[in-house]
């Protein structure tokens, strides 16, 4: 019965059992919570009152207790100033301070030094202390210049290496000047001074502690945050207000972000605060010990009343189960429709209200599977690849087209960037990020590692698909443009090639030359140019004709190829003109490389009728200038180097000369 009941309830308010089991739970429940609500509110605040005012009290305990103790040391260093004041020798100091070695009970030290800052005696001895300069330490200035006794910040002793805090006076000759200071060294690590604190106990979790006005932590539980500095006003501003001279209570974080009540006094002899803080758990655990039990009551009261409850609305609520056990037989399709017969409306409305949405629903299923059939078969048949991703990049859906472009198989689930060309992987991974994450539209131009080994050229675009401005995920197209990109590698191949040698043709030679002119500017990196015709070759035309002519441009260009560097342009400027760019190369480097172009081309011949021809070159070489304002200047300079090669006898390489 108990577990029927549970199930009801559980059901939600979608069934009338169901909904006044829970609001009869609900009801209990909210009484329930009130009432502890209330209880907690009221014990919390209580409390919290008085952990305040005993918060309050101890912190004053513990101030008056500091202030007692540090005046009592400044008052032993002031009835002992007098008598070293009198004791005029480094040996009567020490014997003074040895006299008085009953101070050690409220000291770990006592040191005098000089008026210049000098320690000449200290009792009991360290080695190293007597002669150590403190003209720089704040417990020697301070005194000095305001003639009143200081309590120091917190420093390392230099001879002891322990944490210590000086308290000194002012000694003063009898005429009233300055003579030095005497100092009490109080150890915090192991001293007396904060014996009583350390005794100290405030619950389970409460604790105190002291710092300087400065907010250097003297004294905390933990030694860890010994000498630390008080976190600033950000993290605790009533400690920050307390350094500046407040006192009070107040309810905020400790360190750990726990909040906790706090109360803090001034130690006005030794310019210190104490701070005294009790975290909320603490003040907490009372109320809810009582909250807890009384919660716990209150429960099980609530799950005895509800089996009861359940027992009398369930005889008046048989028919839900009826209708329950129809609308699963509906759900598993043994039946078309619910069928109640029931007195009570509200369960015949329930029944009409869901047959006709199960009516509207089959007629939406049937719909859809005929849509998505219509969907698979226009996706299945159309030769464009097509991919669906999720938001967060995850391939659900490749077609058959895409499959087969990619190199995919059926049953494969490896996304459409799977078989990405190395070199491009990256960047297109890169942009497929950025898209999933603004949502913008994805087009590149991609190579595809195919599984034979071959290459192929996709264009993938992808656009993402919302509803409502919620993104739903990414539809992309894939298309193979492996042949266009041929032609189009071809087209600029012929946009800057001779048809006939293969050579660079003119206007790829003068790209070439404006991309070296360039790095001259930029980066100073020398160039050379080479024009130069050929010797004696209208005769060939004239005589073998025009194909034999080719013939022999065809195996010039060849030589010519052979006899430069991998680096260096050779091109066809029109006719029999010629030209080689050689970026990054020294005049003196590219005479002998002129030199082996005139050997290649005379080694060049065709034949024709039983009768041998052959060329020779005239070559001009010129180099940019530091006084050049442009790249002509160098090619007039080896246009005009050639035609002098060809004057002096042809067959030569003349060499232009800077102006």
């Amino acid at each position: 019965m108990l577990s029927r009941g549970w199930n009801a309830i559980r059901r939600g308010p979608g069934s009338l059992r169901g909904r006044l089991l829970l609001g009869l739970a609900t009801t209990w429940g909210l009484v329930l919570v009130g009432v502890l609500a209330f209880g907690w509110q009221l014990g919390r605040d209580l409390v919290q009152e008085l952990n305040a005012t005993h918060l309050r009290y101890e912190a004053e305990l513990i101030a008056d207790d500091l202030s007692a103790e540090v005046s009592k040391r400044i008052a032993a260093l002031e009835r002992l100033a007098p008598l070293l004041e009198e004791s005029p020798t480094h040996s009567e100091l020490r014997a003074e301070l040895r006299h008085n070695d009953a101070l050690l009970a409220w000291f770990d030290g006592l040191v005098v030094s000089s008026a210049e800052g000098e320690i000449i005696a200290d009792w009991p001895e360290v080695p190293g202390r007597v002669g150590l300069d403190i003209a720089e330490r704040d417990f020697f200035r301070l005194p000095r210049h305001f003639r009143a006794s200081y309590v120091s910040e917190p420093f390392a002793g230099r001879a002891s290496r322990e944490t210590l805090v000086m308290m000194t006076l002012p000694l003063h000759d009898a005429d009233g000047r300055f003579q030095g200071i005497l100092g009490g060294l109080v150890n915090l690590d192991r001293g007396s001074l904060f014996d009583r604190l350390r005794r100290i106990r405030l619950g389970e979790h409460g604790f105190a502690a002291v710092a300087s006005a400065s907010g250097t932590i003297l004294f905390h539980p933990d030694p860890a945050l010994v000498l630390q500095r008080v976190p600033g006003p950000e993290q605790a501003p009533w400690a920050d207000l307390a350094l500046d001279g407040w006192e009070g209570i107040a309810y905020a974080p400790l360190i750990s972000d726990e909040m906790s009540l706090q109360a803090y006094r001034q130690i006005w002899p030794a310019n210190w605060i104490v701070g005294v803080y009790l975290p909320q758990r603490e003040m907490e655990a009372a109320p809810q010990a009582l909250i807890r039990q009384l919660g716990w009551g209150g429960l099980v009261a609530v799950l005895v009343m509800l089996p009861l409850m359940w027992w009398r609305i369930g005889r008046v609520l048989a028919p839900l189960r009826q209708l329950e056990q129809q609308i699963e037989e509906v759900g598993e399709g043994r039946r078309s429709r619910v069928v109640l017969d029931s007195r009570m409306e509200e369960l015949r409305r329930v029944a009409i209200t869901f047959n006709r949405v199960e009516g509207e629903r089959s007629m939406a299923h049937a719909s859809l599977k005929e849509r998505q059939a219509f969907l698979d078969a226009v996706l299945g048949s159309t030769p464009t690849g097509i991919f669906v991703a999720d938001p967060a990049g995850e391939t659900t859906y490749m077609n058959p087209a895409l499959r087969s472009l990619v190199g995919h198989g059926a049953e494969s689930t490896a996304p459409w960037h799977a078989n990405l060309h190395p070199e491009e992987r990256q960047d297109a991974l890169d942009l497929w990020r950025h898209t999933l994450g603004s949502g913008e539209e994805f087009l590149r131009q991609c190579r595809f590692c195919q599984a034979d080994g071959g290459v192929l050229w996709l264009e993938v675009h992808a656009t993402a698909v919302k509803i409502d401005s919620r993104l739903l995920g990414f539809v992309g197209m894939v298309k193979d443009i492996t042949e266009r990109r041929e032609i189009e590698a071809q087209q600029r191949w012929e946009a800057e090639h001779d048809p006939l040698t293969g050579l660079l043709n003119r206007r790829g030679f003068e790209r070439r030359l404006e991309e070296a002119w360039s790095d001259w500017c930029n980066q100073s990196v020398s160039t050379v140019l080479i024009l130069f015709d050929l010797d004696h070759f209208k005769p060939i035309n004239d005589e073998g004709g025009h194909a034999l002519g080719d013939e022999l441009l065809r195996r010039l260009a060849g030589a010519v190829t052979g006899a430069v560097r991998r680096s260096d342009w050779v091109a066809r400027l029109g006719g029999d003109e010629f030209a080689v760019l050689m970026p990054g190369c020294a005049l003196s480097q590219a005479l002998p490389l002129a030199e082996a172009l005139r050997r290649a081309a005379a080694g060049v011949s065709v034949a024709k009728a039983g009768r041998r021809y052959s060329i020779t070159l005239s070559l001009g070489v010129a180099s940019f200038e530091p006084g050049d304002t442009g790249m002509g200047e160098a090619l007039t300079r080896a246009d005009a180097a050639s035609y002098r090669a060809k004057r002096l006898g042809r067959n030569g390489v003349q060499v232009a000369a800077a102006e």
